[in-house]
């Protein structure tokens, strides 16, 4: 008997949706965080408002790829 074993070339493919919320969560609360930084905390990251703004768009699945896993 042949046994046939698919594997999924999506990065966290094998995440429960539990672990999925987590880090949707996180990602959330990183983004308040960054939207309340202020100006002088923005420039020593190397970052602008229009950089935060950006961010901010962005939503909670909306991570680089490295930190799917």
């Amino acid at each position: 008997m042949a046994f046939i074993s698919i594997h999924s070339a999506a990065p966290g493919a094998g995440k429960s949706i539990l672990s999925r919320l987590k880090q949707a969560a996180a990602v959330r609360r990183q983004r308040r965080q960054l939207a309340q930084l202020d100006s002088f905390a923005l420039d020593d990251l190397g970052l602008t408002n229009a950089d935060v703004q950006e961010e901010l768009k962005r939503t909670a699945w909306d991570v680089p790829a490295h930190w799917k896993g």
